[in-house]
């Protein structure tokens, strides 16, 4: 049995990622460590040609990942979790979110973040709610009241945050408000 029909059958005829029963590629998954079924996925046109062309993203497709994440196959999930980086560097919260709730075995995740250079990672830049670049240590003001969970009190509008430090979240930011280090979200933030 050829790779393609193995494939076909596993997926039911349907595309791994977004389930459109469309004419279906079998896609190699990047950085495999085997070049076999179980390192590839069945793919339609859609998602096949807005992975390999990025510039080409439709947003709202890729919601479909909210269901595929779950599969059972590393491909697919491979597949998931690269995508989601992907998104979340575009600045798609719902992305982050789908990725905080993902669960995959550690040789799996080796896999998919084999796929994902550091590079790719650093070129995410902080934003705050004007668009404006956040770099480590940079003021910050924050824009709105920001009930502290589990600090018992709230930052209030105003407030001016010296000397931030990154996360590795380009959403977040950590900084001192009222003596207590405290994680904000970036666009509730503007450049002092």
């Amino acid at each position: 049995m050829t790779i393609n029909a193995i494939l076909q059958a596993r997926a039911g005829a349907k595309c791994e990622l977004c389930s459109a029963e469309q004419a279906l590629t079998a896609y190699q998954v990047p950085h495999s460590p085997a070049q076999n079924d179980d390192h590839s996925a069945a793919l339609c046109a859609t998602c096949l040609g807005q992975l390999e062309q990025p510039d080409t993203t439709v947003v709202n497709h890729w919601r479909c990942l909210g269901d595929s994440m779950w599969s059972q196959v590393p491909a697919v999930q491979v597949l998931a979790w690269r995508q989601l980086k992907y998104l979340i560097g575009q600045g798609e919260v719902w992305a982050q979110d789908l990725l905080d709730m993902m669960y995959m075995e550690e040789e799996t995740k080796s896999w998919a973040e084999a796929g994902v250079s550091a590079e790719d990672d650093d070129s995410v830049a902080t934003l705050d709610s004007n668009g404006a670049v956040l770099q480590e240590g940079d003021a910050v003001t924050l824009i709105k009241d920001l009930e502290v969970k589990g600090g018992g009190f709230t930052a209030k509008r105003g407030t001016l945050v010296k000397g931030i430090r990154l996360t590795n979240n380009p959403l977040h930011i950590e900084g001192k408000v009222n003596g207590v280090q405290i994680v904000l979200v970036a666009a509730y933030l503007k450049k002092a």
